[in-house]
């Protein structure tokens, strides 16, 4: 599906912090290639086969969010723009620029001026067509095109989106804090992620479709039909235990031509913890004690709390065997905590 938008509606709706460099720049596309007369907007739906929201009650398994689960949706949407806008230039001349994620392009408020959808109160476009399962991407062309109407406001007097998130991260609908956001915590974040919000992330290992999958506009949607992006059989509900192992070899090899690559390996793990810890089982600690001694201060960091939730009696003895040696401040912040947590209460 595609629509033409000719400008970019102004104050736009709780993006991520990142947006806030450069937000001339952003606001005018002019500002990113001055001979621009036109954008055509696109989105791909990649609705899901099954509801995302079942899996998070399957403690020991993880949940990846749904755009995901396939091929890297950077290359399958822009192979697919540069094929149209070459059809473009071919037919009507001018010339084309295409964008996926990869430049300062605000496609949602695009988009919603394309007539796509609208943004919703998550912050995200949703379709009637498709609800809340769209890849957006973007095609500048130097062409004077006519313009589609934009679409208006329809989640009405809806709030479900606001509710069901787990971290409370929406401040106001239309406003989106990156730092609570599960989203951006287990992809973006690149730190220890705040002690106060580990709990409430569950078993998502990997971003988070809650205020998506929520949406009723969802009942018009449809599964993708995109080959390449259908969800991989290994990444469905994969166990915790088996992705706690991973190394960087294994971790890249596993998740070649994924989305999830660019994250890292060390990322990756320390959500593994976060939702090993959050899984209730003590049966899983083992997998958390084999990483107190992980290359990465990131992962042995993670490993400690996943402990200390799961089996606390085993705080000390292991604090005895590993703080000595710990040379990283967090690390050993990590330990003073759950040596706190676990010391008995007079």
């Amino acid at each position: 599906m595609g629509r033409l938008a000719r400008f970019l509606a102004d104050g736009a709706h709780g993006d991520m912090a990142w947006l806030a460099s450069g937000p001339e720049r952003r606001s005018d596309p002019r500002l990113m290639w001055a001979q621009v007369r036109s954008i055509v907007m696109l989105g791909l739906n990649y609705g899901p086969e099954d509801d995302p929201l079942a899996l998070l009650t399957r403690r020991e398994r993880g949940t990846i969010s749904v755009y995901a689960l396939g091929d890297d949706y950077h290359a399958v949407v822009k192979t697919k723009l540069k094929h149209l806008a070459r059809w473009l230039i071919a037919t009507a001349g001018g010339d084309a620029k295409v964008f996926v994620d990869t430049a300062a392009v605000m496609e949602k408020p695009l988009a919603a001026a394309a007539g796509l959808g609208w943004q919703g109160k998550h912050t995200n476009v949703v379709s009637r067509d498709f609800g809340s399962w769209l890849f957006l991407g973007a095609i500048f062309t130097t062409l004077d095109l006519p313009a589609d109407a934009p679409h208006s406001d329809s989640c009405g007097t809806c709030s479900a989106c606001l509710d069901i998130c787990p971290t409370a991260a929406f401040p106001a609908p239309y406003r989106l804090d990156a730092r609570r956001c599960i989203s951006y915590l287990t992809i973006e974040h690149k730190g220890p992620i705040p002690r106060e919000l580990r709990p409430l992330i569950g078993n998502r290992i990997y971003g988070c479709d809650d205020c998506l999958a929520v949406c009723p506009w969802n009942k018009f949607a449809r599964a993708g039909r995109e080959a390449k992006l259908a969800a991989r059989a290994t990444l469905r509900a994969p166990k915790l235990a088996d992705l706690a192992r991973l190394d960087d070899a294994g971790f890249r090899a596993m998740f070649a031509h994924s989305p999830i690559k660019r994250t890292g390996r060390d990322r990756f793990v320390r959500n593994i913890l976060i939702a090993l810890g959050n899984s209730g089982d003590p049966g899983l600690a083992p997998e958390a004690e084999r990483l107190l001694v992980d290359a990465s201060p990131l992962v042995r960091g993670a490993a400690i709390w996943a402990i200390a939730r799961l089996a606390p009696h085993q705080i000390s003895g292991l604090a005895a065997a590993h703080r000595p040696a710990e040379n990283d401040s967090t690390v050993a912040e990590e330990w003073s905590v759950a040596l706190g947590a676990a010391a008995p209460r007079l």
